[in-house]
């Protein structure tokens, strides 16, 4: 495991999760005598939580309540519970963090996850809601072989859960550890029971209401953030971002990371450069493939796939993703004032300080807002706002929990072993048995990652989800030569390729790419050193031997931090699987695994001759297109 540290990925919610390891080994954003505020707040959050988990456990009896709510959620509901799906912790915490370091490049991830509901709306909502029943499975096994449908979609659902899951496992636990100070270990079982909790007593009820009451939290939590960042420039968008192109610390952040570059502009300059594209995204091909993983990635993610059979009707389908594009797209404008707004306020230096991909930029200028990092009030906002994030990680991982569960009890228990014959409480017991299964298995992937850089995983989950399961739907529902054959090939394709390019790319660890990286750092450091001490002796003013002193000591403080790096890699000269260099050099595969992932379920459905597949197109055709025969709505 220790081989699989990354190098991290540029997207928000890769840097998200991962880069949080740095809080805890930073001091903190909040201090000691304020961190029973912070524990006050978000045992609030969690109590209303539980409170709606034990009203939605009265309404939880059959299979559809448990895996679908019966089907009873309105349109309106379920683009809110769909928003608090998609609005997780990275995207929340992460887009802020990365607009705050990185301006308009960073705003450019907010459009590429809104286009991906495009995506969704037209091609998967309302057919998906017409033909499925609970699951991923109940798709692709209308008309194809039942078994072997379930058993791909089953693996295929298990798979990008646990990549994904174990992301925002790591994340919750050391958000928790930083904020409340409890050990990390303890704070994972923590998300792990809670995430338990709302699984196993309110199934899917418990589970949309939790992400509808998160959605509001955050977005009415945003709101107020803006406003009261955007006020003092009366409300005038030139205005605030002409403070943002004239502040000092957001010109001396573009002169940092644009380096030589620098020398000759103007301040004038350097700080309108913090508007323009180029800052972050670097390589047009990389982003593109990126982009591919992250729009159709989404349509083919089992926890969102689920959302689409608890409306009672297709238009609920359909006017739930409405809702949920205008909430997500409302709150992803939002995310351009905090992030800029913490630029503005709080700096650059100041974030990084905390957080070394940004993430913590959402939270400090909220406690900025509110008075500081000495205030009440600060500290009131600061844990309003970290409390929300928590409560999106156990949310999301919830859906998770359940997505991976209804795979294994109702696709393999069900479909596969029982043929379909089992009561509806032998399939509820069986659901809550496979949510137990799961989320043991997640606090223990959570504990064993302490301490590990776990972008790849967030990476491969939109990766496999692309070029597996989405390849697989979509050709299902609109290719009538589509059949098992296809199915199966591109399913194991589409994984595998997604998986293999991952594990040979540049988001692997190489040793000795960083062990020259920290060489090199430390002969920069020396350099310095070495000035900086020859200053010194000639030095007679005392405030500037005081100054360069902490610039030796910094120095010699990055010094010992990339000897340790070297020292941490021993004798290690490759990756995980051998390589001294990436063979493939895109960090997300997007673009080879999910054109792959097609062509194999068409070579597939070629080459394989299924006359189940065939009869049962007319049938799914009208179906998917009207609603006849759809799932229905059960009374409670």
């Amino acid at each position: 495991m220790r081989k699989s540290i990354t190098r991290g990925i540029p997207a928000a919610l890769l840097l998200a999760l991962p880069s949080t390891v740095a809080l805890a080994q930073s001091g903190g954003a909040v201090a000691d005598k304020f961190k029973w505020l912070t524990f006050s707040v978000f045992g609030a959050i969690i109590a209303l939580t539980m409170f709606v988990t034990y009203l939605a456990a009265k309404r939880v009896k059959s299979a559809s309540q448990f895996y679908a709510a019966g089907r009873s959620v309105s349109g309106v509901q379920n683009g809110w519970a769909i928003a608090g799906d998609y609005l997780s912790a990275a995207s929340f915490l992460g887009i802020a963090g990365l607009i705050s370091l990185f301006g308009y490049d960073g705003f450019m991830y907010s459009v590429g996850w809104l286009v991906a509901y495009i995506t969704v709306l037209l091609v998967i909502a309302e057919p998906c809601r017409n033909i499925g029943k609970y699951t991923l499975g109940d798709i692709l096994a209308f008309r194809n072989n039942p078994k072997a449908a379930k058993t791909m979609a089953a693996i295929s659902t298990i798979v990008v859960s646990i990549f994904y899951l174990t992301a925002q496992m790591v994340g919750g636990g050391v958000l928790v550890k930083t904020l409340v100070g409890i050990d990390y270990e303890v704070s994972v079982i923590a998300v792990g029971i809670l995430m338990l909790a709302y699984v196993l007593f309110g199934g899917m009820v418990a589970t949309t209401w939790v992400q509808i009451i998160k959605a509001v939290l955050l977005v009415t939590a945003s709101i107020v953030l803006v406003m009261l960042t955007w006020a003092p420039y009366g409300f005038s968008l030139p205005g605030f971002l002409q403070a943002v192109v004239g502040d000092p610390k957001v010109q001396a952040r573009v002169a940092s990371l644009i380096g030589d570059a620098a020398t000759n502009m103007t301040p004038e300059q350097l700080g309108q450069r913090f508007l323009e594209p180029g800052l972050l995204l670097k390589d047009p091909i990389d982003q593109i493939s990126l982009g591919m993983a992250l729009v159709l990635g989404t349509a083919g993610m089992p926890h969102i796939l689920m959302r689409f059979f608890t409306v009672p009707t297709a238009k609920d389908a359909r006017v739930s993703v409405i809702w949920a594009m205008a909430i997500i797209g409302g709150f992803y404008v939002l995310t351009l004032f905090l992030g800029n707004g913490a630029a503005l306020n709080i700096g650059a230096t100041n974030i990084t300080a905390i957080d070394k991909g940004g993430n913590m930029a959402g939270p400090l200028l909220a406690q900025y807002l509110g008075g500081g990092a000495d205030s009440l009030l600060g500290n009131f906002f600061l844990a309003f706002v970290a409390a929300v994030a928590f409560a999106t990680i156990v949310a999301v991982v919830a859906g998770l929990v359940l997505a991976s569960a209804s795979a294994m009890s109702h696709d393999i228990w069900v479909g596969v072993i029982k043929g379909e014959h089992a009561t509806q409480e032998e399939e509820v017991r069986a659901a809550r048995i496979s949510s137990i299964i799961v989320g043991i298995v997640a606090i223990l992937i959570g504990i064993a990652a302490k301490g590990q850089n776990v972008a790849h995983l967030v990476a491969l989950a939109f990766a496999v989800a692309a070029s597996s399961n989405l390849p697989c739907v979509l050709l299902t529902l609109y290719w009538k030569k589509c059949n098992t054959g296809g199915i199966v090939l591109g399913m194991i394709v589409g994984a595998i390729a997604a998986i293999a390019l991952v594990l040979v790319s540049p988001n692997m660890t190489y040793p000795l790419a960083v062990k020259a990286t920290n060489e090199k750092a430390i002969k920069v450091a020396d350099d310095k050193i070495a000035k900086a001490s020859a200053d010194l002796a000639a030095a007679t003013d005392p405030a500037a031997q005081d100054k360069l002193k902490k610039a030796i000591a910094a120095q010699e403080k990055a010094k010992a931090a990339a000897q340790d790096a070297i020292a941490k890699l021993g004798d290690e000269r490759t990756s995980l699987v051998g390589l001294e260099k990436p063979l493939f050099t895109l960090k997300n595969p997007g673009l080879i695994s999910i054109p792959l992932g097609f062509l194999c379920v068409i070579i597939g459905s070629l080459l394989y001759r299924d006359r189940r597949a065939e009869e049962m197109w007319d049938e799914l055709y009208v179906r998917q297109n009207t609603g006849i025969a759809a799932e229905a709505a059960v009374a409670h």
